[in-house]
């Protein structure tokens, strides 16, 4: 898009709410039709606003904010990006490679599920190992070295529907034989909140999901293999996944995003008592020493902030002193040991491109010894994920 659109790139960015709903797994303003677990996007085209693929960030708008990068040589494990071909939007090896080739020491990456490339044939449970074949084959790409010193993709969450019960394992069996070594885990989405406003996920996900009697006899099949779990909800939901956490000490749960923060619709008035109640769940969940803590997912359209609707793209100064209060709290009630950053790219990129987030991160963890750093871009991220 450039200038001599029809309107002003400032106008259009402010349009995007209205015309981008139902963005991956959980995410932001709910669609007429929810979304089917083939991962299959919804129609999003509406008249005068931005195009639908600038929901994941406009490298035209990224390139109005050019920084240099910070501590280039410290090392960065990202444990959360996507990969897919859909109608509106691409991001595969290219795209990714050139994300992390942007300036920052990224060593090794983790992909986490977005319903991409299943099998279109096939029982229905089984058709995610789709997706564990499709991304292994991209880890094996960037294994060869062709593409640079990054191991991209080293460690692979999937989905597995644990409203199967027990009979998830056969899944769960079929996705570590897909991931030839790679497989970590898996994420299946619990995203609920009373407003339609919301998307309850690929998953369609009912309120009180991880208290269901059959979808925990699903999870309990996960430490028995050696696997994680990605809980991807809202933060009203946080003490109900302290509960399961609690449940089963054995298993490690590792928090997405913050624990998703609401700041847009019944929410976006609220901000002070949403803090309060979300940083309640944080410090309940922080006693669990079997959960973990993503550092990032703070951009996303649901969130609390609206970098998205300016003219020109936040500095990593702005990113870090906005996102300050979150992040703080978590390293607070988690640690070092038990918290890592991420990109959540390329959902992020609609505030910010990835070199300047990373910038942000760095910022952020200025004042933390050299050992805590290293935890968490990259010590916690590799321990958890088994990543060598």
């Amino acid at each position: 898009m450039t200038e001599k659109t029809v309107r002003p790139r400032s106008v259009l960015r402010r349009t995007m709410l209205a015309g981008t709903a139902g963005v991956l797994g959980g995410a932001v303003l709910r669609p007429t039709t929810v979304r089917s677990q083939t991962g299959a996007a919804p129609a999003v085209a509406v008249a005068g606003s931005s195009p639908p693929g600038s929901r994941y960030g406009d490298p035209a708008w990224w390139a109005q904010r050019k920084e240099e990068i910070l501590e280039p040589a410290l090392e960065i494990v990202d444990p959360h990006h996507h990969l897919w071909d859909r109608k509106e939007h691409r991001y595969l090896l290219d795209q990714l490679l050139a994300d992390t080739g942007s300036g920052h020491n990224i060593t090794h990456s983790v992909f986490v599920e977005c319903g991409s490339m299943y099998r279109a044939d096939g029982p229905a449970e089984m058709k995610p190992v789709g997706e564990i074949e499709f991304v292994n084959g991209t880890a094996a790409m960037s294994a060869s070295g062709q593409f640079g010193k990054s191991r991209l993709c080293a460690g692979i969450v999937g989905h597995a529907d644990l409203r199967l019960g027990d009979s998830v394992a056969r899944v769960l069996e079929a996705e570590i034989a897909a991931g030839d070594g790679r497989f970590r885990g898996i994420r299946h989405s619990v995203v609920w909140d009373p407003s339609e406003m919301f998307s309850r996920g690929r998953t369609n996900a009912s309120q009180h999901q991880m208290a269901d009697t059959t979808w925990r006899a699903g999870f309990a099949r996960l430490a028995p293999l050696n696997l994680t779990f990605e809980a991807w909800l809202y933060h009203p939901q946080l003490m109900e996944l302290a509960d399961l956490a609690r449940a089963f000490p054995q298993t490690t749960i590792i928090l997405n995003h913050v624990g998703g923060p609401l700041g847009i619709g019944p929410y976006a008035d609220k901000k002070e008592e949403t803090f309060a109640v979300w940083k309640a769940g944080i410090a309940e969940l922080g006693k669990c020493q079997n959960v973990v803590v993503k550092l990032g997912g703070l951009g996303m359209l649901f969130g609390m902030f609206d970098f998205h609707t300016r003219e020109t793209p936040p500095s990593s100064e702005e990113l870090a002193r906005a996102y300050k209060p979150y992040i703080e709290t978590c390293i607070a009630a988690f640690g070092p040991d038990r918290g890592m950053f991420e990109s959540n790219f390329p959902p992020d990129g609609v505030s910010s491109s990835y070199a300047v987030l990373w910038n942000a991160f760095k910022r952020l963890a200025a004042g933390y010894s050299a050992d805590e750093k290293a935890k968490l871009f990259s010590g916690t991220a590799k321990r958890v994920y088994r990543l060598a």
